[in-house]
């Protein structure tokens, strides 16, 4: 297999390149600075000999490595995306290589006291003796989804130079503003050409993924109305309060930190005040379809009432669905995600068969017409200055990569 230094190598020449997306951007890719990693992949899959190497006009991704063997097999493509989240920044990262990892804290930044400590993050000591990738403290990692970015140009290029090892036709597709929630929204599913697909933006290692939430943003404003503080008695609306009634009408531990595995939430993460408005946005997210539909139509009761109270219009709401649960498309072909368990097997790995806390962009390809489960990247506390990646696990994923390829040529 790939050595670690080969995969760490590549790994940190992806994740030094800022692709933070923006949401507040109207262009493909949302930022100009994706074109940068973009046009090093293209670059970089010619190179390794891939076929049909592709970018378009917003810098979508496509490859392929024809297949080896003379009966007709399916086509699989594996896809991930090169953008990072605007959460938390991604640029100047350095990533710091911690070898032979001993289970201790990680001093991630010692001038700022940051520690990355198994005392808090407990999936650390799962990975005693192996080589941790982290942060230095004051950035975000980008292995989401650049581990799995990392894995799918390693694994073709492994089978480029192990023709031994047969397979079918494979398609690759690298995608940006995923983290913004678009990552499929220009992918031609037609031009790719892939029966079925794999993302490769899971976490921990085993995980294999064909559940998703069902998604939906909410804006909620609050209007108000401002005159002199000193002369405001029975004239001022204040929206800020009238905002923080609506938060506490909704059910306090319906949010993401309280919640896990099917449970569903309202995730309030944008609060903008002032007196004469207050704008509240929130994401709603449910695996169940009706309990998801619930959730909607409780804020629309909890703004209709509240207006009633204060009798005027003193709130509006604007929902939108951004995806749904990938659950629907990819039971009645559940033997795609029955392959990919059986490669982790062949390799000694125990499948984590549950639902995602969250979306991909499989979850979009596959209402495309694109089945797409998710397995996993390796890489743990996405999103933050806590996040690492076992360099064994890209290893490990590289070898699924592989496996489900052979396998799917045995058939």
């Amino acid at each position: 297999m790939i050595s670690k230094q080969h995969i760490i190598d590549r790994f940190i020449s992806y994740v030094t390149i800022d692709t933070e997306s923006d949401p507040n951007s109207n262009t493909t890719p949302s930022t100009a600075k994706q074109w940068d990693l973009a046009n090093k992949l293209v670059a970089e899959l010619k190179a390794i000999g891939m076929s049909d190497v592709t970018i378009d006009d917003n810098a979508y991704i496509m490859a392929t490595l024809p297949s080896n063997v003379d009966k007709e097999v399916p086509t699989i493509g594996f896809i991930s995306h090169f953008d990072t989240t605007p959460d938390f920044t991604g640029a100047n990262v350095k990533p710091q290589i911690i070898e032979n990892y001993d289970g201790s804290d990680i001093v991630l930044n010692a001038a700022e006291n940051i520690i990355l400590s198994p005392d808090y993050f407990e999936d650390l000591l799962l990975y005693k003796g192996q080589t941790l990738i982290t942060t230095d403290g004051t950035t975000l990692l980008g292995a989401d989804d650049k581990a799995g970015i990392t894995e799918i140009v390693s694994a073709m290029e492994y089978l480029i130079n192990h023709p031994e090892i047969k397979h079918g036709t494979l398609k690759v597709g690298f995608t940006p503003d995923e983290e913004i929630g678009r990552g499929a929204h220009k992918f031609d599913v037609e031009k790719f050409g892939a029966d079925w697909a794999y993302t490769m933006d899971g976490s921990q290692i085993g995980e294999l993924e064909y559940e998703n939430f069902n998604a939906a943003g909410a804006v909620i404003k609050a209007k108000g109305k401002i005159v002199h503080p000193g002369y405001a008695k029975g004239k001022m609306i204040n929206s800020m309060y009238y905002a923080t009634e609506f938060i506490n009408t909704l059910p306090r531990l319906e949010t993401p930190e309280h919640t896990e595995g099917y449970e569903g939430f309202f995730h309030l993460y944008s609060i903008k005040g002032e007196v004469e408005e207050t704008v509240l946005e929130y994401i709603i997210r449910d695996h169940d379809k009706v309990k998801f539909e619930a959730r909607k139509a409780l804020m629309q009761k909890i703004v209709t009432d509240l207006n009633t109270k204060f009798e005027a219009e003193v709130f509006t709401l604007d929902i939108k669905d951004q995806y749904f649960n990938m659950k629907e498309k990819v039971e009645p072909v559940m033997h795609i995600v029955d392959l990919a368990e059986n490669a982790m097997q062949a390799i000694g790995i125990t499948p984590l068969i549950k639902p995602i806390r969250g979306g991909t962009d499989g979850s979009q390809l596959s209402y495309m017409g694109l089945p797409c489960p998710n397995i996993f990247a390796g890489g743990h506390n996405f999103h933050g200055r806590y996040e690492y990646v076992p360099v064994e696990s890209m290893q490990k994923a590289i070898e699924v990569i592989c496996k489900i390829a052979e396998l799917a040529a045995k058939k």
